[in-house]
């Protein structure tokens, strides 16, 4: 009954104790209320965020790039070492919440031990004589032997909540896993689809290469054809062969890039090179994205971007990191008890009379340590408000890159659209050149120039489509958001 007291006196401290060092609050952060950009040049953006928005490459309207998105989010081996690092930020959080709750250690078994009757302090109380009798007192026996089971109890009461504060940084720890792995996820996929964009657009450049060669060797036949008629001259023929041989000089280079996109993919999807080629047997234009980009509002972009998540995150773990820092100064309230039951014989141990315990309630606290404590405070305090600047850089950088982006957008859009008219101009000069070169009326050198503008303008236009998507591209990853699918696994 007796440990009542401490007891009673432990729970008195716990509720006059409180929790010290400052509380965590959210930056406000000074927000336009639209982007300078997302009108500029007719840009197709949309402000209202949809639920489905995650899912935004779907507007591509490409069954294999949907497919590829999925395979990537499943099977990227990033995504599964990121996975397991919120399993390790869990079982950090786990352990030191553990420190929180009483440690309750069991143990149960037998003992034997034996006094030397030559022991200066216990010896002679084993062969104590009357030296008026002669008879042999035996005050305690000199072998003894007993059966024991208990437990020890150990619990530091968090007056001050140094464990509750360490506790709250390891749970925010965590959460920046999950951040990084969202993160993360938005880059893999992000990459996947530029990949996939830049092979079929490699693909697509290399058919109207193929197309342009064999238009051109037709021609360098009509040339042939010119000069055996004597209409013609051996000049226009070598302007002809050089023109064609030039084109053909093209579609290695355009292999190359098209097996180095395929590669990527192969490494994004963790597969062989052959699984890679086999997926992507089939030669398929630049797809095209139809819609408009949700850009949201400005304010939005705080809670989508997994860099100023993060960056807002380390600074809530790094207060915590603060507060428990401060609270480490302040004094330590432990308890410990140790009850069980000690016989000498197994059939007496769980008796009533054989309960034994001990009890104990005790204060540390460092007076003194040359300043260190105080040095550790400044440390964490320090940490802080680095960290804030940086959350402030990363909001900063995230809204330029945003506002580079819309105008860029922007721009790419106009030029496809001027670019794609240039383009339906050079057929129309070819058409007319070969026209006028049949009847006699210009030279061949009309045709060549109509060619090559032709040629040149039809790959610009390609150029100008993949710029666009790259942009496309970009400007969601700028604008962030969740972009795990619901169907791919989190593990």
């Amino acid at each position: 009954m007796n440990l009542l007291k401490p007891a009673a006196l432990a729970v008195a401290l716990m509720v006059a104790g409180c929790a010290v060092g400052p509380n965590y609050e959210v930056p406000s952060s000074n927000l336009d209320s639209e982007y300078l950009f997302q009108g500029a040049n007719g840009t197709e953006v949309a402000q209202r965020l949809k639920t489905d928005d995650h899912a935004w490459w779907t507007k591509f309207d490409d069954p294999i790039l949907n497919q590829l998105v999925v395979d990537a989010q499943n099977q990227a081996i990033p995504l599964k070492i990121a996975a397991q690092r919120i399993r390790m930020a869990q079982s950090y959080q786990s352990t030191i919440e553990s420190f929180k709750v009483p440690t309750v250690n069991v143990g149960a078994g037998f003992g034997n031990f034996q006094i030397s009757e030559n022991d200066p302090l216990m010896g002679p109380a084993t062969t104590a004589i009357n030296p008026l009798t002669g008879e042999d007192l035996g005050l305690i026996d000199d072998n003894n032997s007993a059966f024991f089971a208990g437990a020890t109890i150990a619990w530091e009461v968090d007056l001050f909540g140094r464990i509750d504060r360490q506790a709250n940084a390891a749970s925010i720890r965590k959460e920046q896993m999950v951040i990084m792995r969202e993160g993360l996820t938005t880059l893999i996929t992000s990459d996947a689809i530029h990949n996939y964009l830049q092979m079929r657009g490699a693909q697509e450049r290399k058919v109207i290469a193929l197309k342009t060669a064999d238009d051109q060797a037709r021609t360098l036949e009509l040339v042939k054809l010119m000069v055996k008629s004597g209409y013609g001259s051996k000049l226009d023929e070598a302007r002809a062969k050089a023109v064609l041989a030039a084109t053909k000089s093209v579609i290695p280079q355009l292999d190359i890039a098209e097996n180095v996109h395929k590669q990527r993919l192969a490494i994004l999807l963790g597969e062989t090179p052959k699984q890679s080629n086999k997926r992507f047997d089939s030669t398929m234009p630049l797809p095209n994205f139809s819609g408009v980009i949700p850009i949201g509002l400005p304010a939005d972009l705080l809670n989508r971007r997994p860099d100023i998540k993060i960056a807002e995150r380390e600074m809530a773990a790094l207060n915590e990191e603060r507060a428990a820092a401060i609270a480490a100064q302040y004094p330590k309230v432990f308890l410990t008890g140790a009850p069980g039951v000690l016989a000498k014989d197994f059939d007496d141990l769980f008796s009533s009379d054989s309960v034994a315990w001990a009890g104990s309630i005790g204060v540390s606290w460092n007076v003194f340590d040359g300043g260190r404590g105080d040095a550790i405070v400044e440390m964490q305090q320090a940490r802080f408000d680095a960290s804030v600047l940086g959350y402030q850089q990363a909001v900063i950088a995230a809204f330029g890159e945003v506002e580079t982006l819309l105008h860029g957008y922007g721009q790419s859009q106009q030029y496809v659209h001027l670019v794609s008219e240039a383009a339906d101009e050079t057929t129309v000069a070819v058409d007319k050149a070969k026209s006028l070169y049949k009847a006699g009326l210009s030279d061949y050198l009309s045709i060549l120039d109509a060619q090559r503008q032709q040629n040149m303008m039809q790959d610009r236009v390609v150029a100008a489509k993949l710029q666009t998507a790259n942009m496309t591209i970009a400007l969601h990853k700028a604008l962030g958001g969740n972009w795990q699918l619901e169907n791919v696994s989190a593990n």
